[in-house]
């Protein structure tokens, strides 16, 4: 299996890679920028979704 997999990567291995990166280049800051605009946004989501019970 190793032979055919050669040079390649799987998704798991290239979505490891492209995060380590991406904490390189732009920090803790970033990922909780991030986390609080995405809880944001479930919260608003969940707040339509009560309106529609």
């Amino acid at each position: 299996m190793s032979d055919k997999r050669k040079g390649k990567m799987t998704v798991a291995e290239a979505g490891r890679l492209g995060g380590e990166k991406t904490a390189t280049t732009h920090g803790p800051e970033f990922y909780s920028e991030i986390g609080h605009k995405g809880g944001q946004k479930v919260k608003k989501l969940i707040a339509e979704g009560k309106q529609y019970e």
